[in-house]
């Protein structure tokens, strides 16, 4: 209550968001909400709903943050000259979060580099590498829903943060004493004192310049005798642009937009939710596809850095792949392909996190790659590309993870959907060609690797409430050791938390049945939920249904008491 009066007593206070707290001063588990904390800063930056008050994400939280990141930057020699990239997407307030980010930087004297328009997460990171600036700030809450927004924070590599200077910044902006106070430079002066450097299409052009060197086909478009049929939907957000681009480029002409789709909306109103994870994000795209026939369809989530792609089976049906067999697919393709032209490696790796299919395990074995795993997020993969590079130990060939993020480039160092969608049409009209459709190429795989079914179920929880259930979830599970799953026994229980296999401590558990199968368990680190995780291995479609839908009820026996408690 002290700091909603702090708030509400301040004279310059936002009108809006004065309105906004007027009207729930009575309310007090809404204040509460709004107050108990500060939004967290955590290895990603800040991500929360956007509103009024101390744990929301507001023109005075972003200028917390970033005055606790320019204080971090003025103590690292030369920062300040190599300045800071920001960039932002198409959700509520994003543009007014990158300017006052701007404006605090530009008040220390930090050269800022901020884009005309939006951009995706993953031409941000290029930029910040191309650029050689000392990091970047983008305004983004990648797929979550319209109410929420966030402020993703990334070093001079182009990758996200690590925990350390993470922990290090959220020190700095633990010691900022009144977010409300907090001094940021006005646009028009941080341009005119040289401080503020709007980019544009210099940017947009050398970062497509790159895409293109990635095509292992970059003529195949053209010399295609039934060219690739493509419906493209970027959900409202930034991937319009940047798709279409390089697929024009590359030749690719009979390429559908969602018009209903295609231009920004924050509020995402054609959609339940902006992640093409969701089904149901991809209902215009699929009624359009079959309206032109199209042989694939290709979403992109609201900041561009996820991917999703359903197959034509057979007219007027479409198959959709998740993030695993996306992943096993363009692995696959990369591989064949660069052993075909003489190009693969000796000392190649491949990087995927820990709660991600082992199927791109056996294909990577097969053709002598090292698959090496990472906790869930691409810092980690970030990190080991950095790794690789100073070491020489490894060639980086390509990074993902299960939730339809990839990264075949190193020139970006976080997860890049136009990258991906360029490579899946590529990779779909390569076997076109052919007489196959991904699905015949995926069942292909299955035949030889074996058949994995994987999947991913969450509870979400929100508010003070709902984390401290999530926290019991875990005290749970951790208290009382599982020694079976759907009549599996349970051969070994990784605890991260401890810090197991040279892994940072992580609020995650694996548990690695007799079979094969896992299934692993961990809060998410962005949005109010806990995930649960499958993956099962066997000889047939059938058997692996069957074990995976057994696990999934084990589970869901286990845990729905203490959920249904919190309700």
């Amino acid at each position: 209550m002290q700091a909603y009066e702090r708030w509400m007593s301040f004279p310059d206070l936002d009108p809006a968001l004065k309105v906004e707290l007027e009207k729930c001063r009575h309310d007090e588990a809404e204040i509460e909400d709004r107050f108990y904390r500060h939004l967290t800063f955590g290895t990603a930056g800040l991500r929360g709903l956007i509103g009024a008050g101390t744990n929301r994400m507001n023109r005075y939280t972003v200028r917390r943050a970033s005055e606790g990141f320019a204080r971090f930057l003025l103590d690292q020699p030369g920062a300040p000259q190599k300045g800071v990239v920001i960039g932002y997407d198409s959700r509520h307030g994003s543009l007014d979060f990158a300017r006052e980010t701007a404006g605090v930087f530009a008040h220390h004297g930090i050269q800022v580099y901020l884009f005309d328009e939006l951009c995706p997460t993953p031409m941000l990171s290029f930029t910040i590498r191309h650029l050689g600036a000392a990091g970047g700030v983008m305004i983004t809450a990648s797929h979550n829903p319209a109410e929420y927004n966030g402020y993703k924070v990334f070093a001079e590599d182009g990758g996200q943060i690590s925990s350390d200077t993470a922990q290090r910044i959220t020190r700095q902006i633990e010691r900022v004493e009144n977010e409300l106070t907090v001094p940021c430079m006005p646009m028009e002066e941080a341009i005119e004192t040289g401080r503020l450097h709007m980019m544009g299409d210099v940017i947009r052009s050398a970062y497509t310049s790159r895409l293109r060197a990635l095509s292992l086909h970059p003529d195949l478009a053209k010399r295609m005798k039934t060219p690739l049929r493509l419906v493209f939907t970027p959900l409202h957000g930034t991937g319009n642009k940047p798709v279409r681009r390089i697929l024009r480029e590359l030749g690719y002409e009979y390429v559908h937009t969602v018009p209903e789709q295609e231009h920004p909306d924050p509020d995402f109103s054609t959609v339940t939710s902006p992640n093409p994870e969701d089904p149901r994000s991809f209902d215009m795209a699929l009624a359009q596809a079959r309206e032109c026939d199209a042989h694939l369809v290709i979403g992109t989530d609201p900041d561009a850095d996820r991917l999703g792609v359903w197959v034509r089976v057979r007219k007027g049906e479409y198959q959709p792949l998740n993030g695993n067999q996306i992943g096993a697919l363009l692995l696959y393709y990369l591989l064949e392909q660069k052993k075909r032209q003489g190009s693969l490696p000796d000392n190649g790796a491949v990087i995927k996190s820990i709660v991600t299919s082992d199927l791109g395990r056996s294909i990577a074995q097969s053709y002598g790659v090292t698959m090496e795993e990472t906790l869930t997020g691409f810092k980690y993969i970030a990190a080991k590309i950095a790794e690789y590079e100073k070491s020489g130990r490894h060639t980086f060939l390509f990074g993902y993870e299960e939730s339809y993020g990839y990264l075949a480039g190193s020139f970006v160092r976080d997860k890049d959907a136009v990258q991906a969608a360029m490579l899946c049409c590529e990779m779909a009209a390569y076997h076109a060609e052919r007489g196959k459709t991904l699905i015949d190429v995926l069942n292909g795989l299955y035949q030889r690797y074996g058949t994995y079914r994987d999947d991913l179920f969450s509870f979400t929880l929100k508010g003070k409430e709902g984390q401290e259930t999530i926290t019991r979830i875990m005290e749970r599970l951790r208290g009382k050791p599982i020694t079976h799953f759907g009549g599996l026994s349970v051969r070994k229980c990784q605890d991260y938390l401890k810090g197991i296999d040279g892994f940072p401590y992580a609020d995650v558990l694996k548990y690695r049945l007799e079979d094969g199968s896992w299934v692993a368990v961990r809060p998410s680190g962005t949005e109010p939920k806990i995930k649960f995780y499958f993956s099962v291995v066997a000889e047939d479609a059938e058997r692996a249904e069957q074990k995976l839908h057994l696990l999934q009820t084990s589970i869901r026996s286990l845990i729905r008491p203490i959920t249904e408690k919190t309700k």
